[in-house]
């Protein structure tokens, strides 16, 4: 999904510069970007992202559960080859990130949402119970099991937060973030747009973090083995209290306005 045209600023043949919604473009912003949305958390998710790929690539198979492209063509070669029953072993973690994206989806329904009151919450707190479930796993334990709860939580984690500030981004693989990197910076550089830069810094931070997060966890992988899922635990209980300490912030300024 490409990302939203730069809106036109200043005076002029152009008109009056657009009104900004601070909680959607920090320009001139004054109020706080949602916990939800902020870059600080994008981050931190990235972290995850790709702490776990490193995590399941080096103790659980050589697979990387996050996506699902790989399982999807190996999935196709083993049909086109007969091999049915190489083919039906591909289909559990396809299966499990198309529940994930379902329950996620359930949790942000305006019923459910109701209910829960802050879904987001739900969402992470439910990434965090999957993932140290996970670190009770013995190594000795078929790979699949790990990968399919993985799987299952990388789609509760995509398809809860998909937004960083302003454009959409994702958190468990990194390709596309490189792209809208490169992407905007090119516009930066050719266009000179203010708000093109802006985003180009967001999405070069969610990579570099994407990678740092592959650098811990293959480290601690090799130190801790199969516990080290627990790190990404700590960085889910980090993000939880970024959504408290945010929400707060951004309730105050409502609050004192009688909103």
């Amino acid at each position: 999904m490409p990302d939203a045209e730069p809106q036109p600023r200043g005076g002029g043949a152009q008109g009056p510069a657009p009104a900004v919604d601070p909680a959607v473009d920090p320009a001139g912003s004054t109020a706080p970007t949602p916990a939800i949305r902020s870059v600080r958390l994008a981050a931190l998710l990235a972290l995850v992202g790709g702490g776990l790929d490193s995590y399941t690539f080096i103790s659980r198979g050589g697979v990387f559960a996050n996506a699902q492209s790989g399982n999807v063509v190996l999935l196709g070669i083993a049909a086109a080859e007969r091999h049915w029953w190489q083919a039906l072993e591909r289909l559990p973690p396809i299966l499990a990130f198309v529940a994930g994206v379902l329950v996620a989806e359930t949790l942000q329904r305006p019923r459910v949402a109701a209910v829960l009151r802050r879904p987001a919450w739900a969402a992470m707190v439910l990434e965090l119970v999957v993932l140290a479930a996970v670190g009770l796993i013995p190594a000795s334990a078929p790979d699949t099991l790990v990968t399919v709860l993985i799987a299952f939580m990388a789609a509760v984690q995509m398809t809860t937060f998909r937004t960083l500030v302003d454009a959409v981004y994702n958190s468990t693989m990194t390709t596309g973030n490189l792209r809208s990197a490169m992407q905007n910076a090119y516009a930066a550089v050719v266009n000179r747009d203010m708000d093109a830069r802006r985003r180009a810094r967001q999405f070069a931070g969610v990579v570099l973090a994407f990678l740092a997060g592959a650098f811990g966890g293959g480290w601690l992988t090799f130190a801790w083995g199969v516990r080290a899922v627990w790190a990404a635990c700590v960085l889910l209980a980090v993000g939880l209290a970024i959504f408290v300490h945010d929400e707060r912030v951004v309730r105050k300024p409502r609050e004192g306005q009688g909103l």
